[in-house]
């Protein structure tokens, strides 16, 4: 069965900041639903490994939500934190053994029995591909893993672990001030295979709106010219500008705010030509195409 995600997907990594009860937060999974948002990323290490178990604890309430959603998860970064007291250092682990016990974990503290998709968080120079890959196989015969990418891959280290596994996804970050997959082969692979690729910080962690720098002040200026040609907001039009890639990219968006979901979603309508694409790739850039 293929695994099919939401044109717009609902980024959980601040879900512990937002101070909110089980109730707010599962209302806020049913507002990204009733939006047609109906897949949430989430990683291991957010929060300092809490934000699956938030969430989680809010999907208890309406258990019957979970057959309406897919879950994403990442793993393989290790953080030195309290919550991990045998971590000494920060560090990579895409070991048989540490993947198999994230997703344990990551399944009991999101109260589900499966993931829709499992992505490896970060390359692990010293990633085995053939046990990362009996492992995946081996997670997804007991059905606690459906589907499997990774994220921040470069094209060969994707291309290695495609060769032993069939990815579905590599989740990458990608906006106007941070083109690189557009022209270090990463979302030309995407399009070769045809897989879509998950773009993370597709407003460039707020930089589109509130950064000082002279590339921030550049785009900023562009995005209120084409919103106001186009009677749209600037959030539309910074994920038009994603999802305008012929590698038909699914943008996460990261805001506990309703409002910045449906900007999210009112992309889907919206677009643009080459020529305005291109204004706003000349803006982050500084210059021209050559």
């Amino acid at each position: 069965m293929s695994l099919v995600l939401s044109r717009i997907i609902a980024g959980a990594w601040r879900l512990d900041q937002w101070q909110w009860s089980p109730q707010q937060r599962l209302r806020w999974i049913e507002d990204n639903l009733a939006l047609g948002i109906s897949s949430f990323d989430h990683a291991d290490i957010y929060g300092a490994y809490t934000v699956e178990a938030l969430f989680g604890e809010a999907l208890a309430l309406a258990p019957g939500l979970r057959d309406q959603l897919q879950l994403v998860s990442k793993c393989g970064i290790r953080l030195a934190v309290p919550a991990r007291p045998g971590d000494l250092i920060h560090h990579y682990d895409t070991s048989a053994a540490h993947v198999r016990a994230s997703v344990e974990q990551s399944l009991a503290a999101l109260r589900t029995d499966r993931l829709d998709l499992l992505l490896i968080h970060r390359p692990d120079a010293l990633l085995e591909a053939d046990e990362l890959a009996a492992c995946f196989e081996a997670l997804r015969r007991e059905g606690k893993v459906l589907h499997f990418g990774v994220s921040n891959f470069s094209p060969a280290q994707f291309a290695l672990l495609h060769s032993r596994i069939p990815l579905v996804t590599n989740q990458i970050e990608l906006s106007p001030l941070h083109r690189q997959p557009l022209h270090d082969g990463t979302l030309d692979q995407c399009q070769q295979l045809g897989l879509r690729p998950m773009i993370w910080s597709p407003l460039a962690g707020g930089r589109l709106f509130t950064g000082e720098d002279d590339a921030a002040r550049r785009v900023q200026a562009e995005l209120q010219r084409l919103s106001g040609e186009l009677s749209v907001s600037a959030t539309t039009l910074a994920f038009a500008w994603v999802l305008r890639h012929p590698s038909r990219p699914l943008p996460i968006i990261g805001s506990r705010r309703i409002e910045a979901a449906r900007e999210a979603v009112a992309a889907l309508q919206l677009k643009l030509d080459a020529q305005q694409w291109y204004r706003l790739w000349r803006a982050g850039a500084g210059h021209d195409v050559p």
